[in-house]
């Protein structure tokens, strides 16, 4: 099974689906059933105690799932989150940038389940570890 959206179709697709958000995510790598999408860490992604907030971590999982499962299937933005796991094991780098290396473990004509590493520049280990499931819309005949 190919690519059927590359980096660039991707970016495009986010801007016109997502436009509020989509200039936070940069997809860096895209492969079949993996994808490495970059989070630019700003001010407003910290919480008290100058570390990355969690919903910005999740974002950054759950955008990184969405866009490898869209890299597979082709432009389904009604493709939705049904199920997330994350574990928050380390403290990111202060203002550091965040990475997510997501997989696809299954891709099926309904289901999607994949899995990320979040890293943070300057930390050498993952700082978060995520399991998310998707719907898959059915196709229109």
């Amino acid at each position: 099974m190919g690519l059927k959206m590359d980096a660039e179709a991707l970016a495009a697709f986010m801007a016109r689906a997502f436009p509020q958000v989509a200039g936070d995510f940069v997809v860096e790598r895209v492969a079949p059933m993996e994808i490495t999408v970059r989070m630019e860490v700003s001010d407003r992604h910290l919480r008290p105690g100058d570390t990355v907030s969690g919903p910005t971590l999740f974002s950054l999982a759950d955008v990184a799932v969405y866009l490898a499962v869209l890299s597979m299937i082709g432009p389904q933005a009604l493709a939705v989150t049904t199920n997330c796991s994350m574990d928050f094991m380390r403290k990111p780098a202060p203002g550091a940038d965040l990475r997510a290396e997501a997989r696809l473990l299954k891709l099926g004509r309904v289901l999607a389940v994949g899995d990320v590493l979040i890293y943070s520049d300057g930390v050498e280990a993952p700082v978060a570890r995520a399991t998310l499931t998707y719907s898959i819309p059915p196709a229109r005949g």
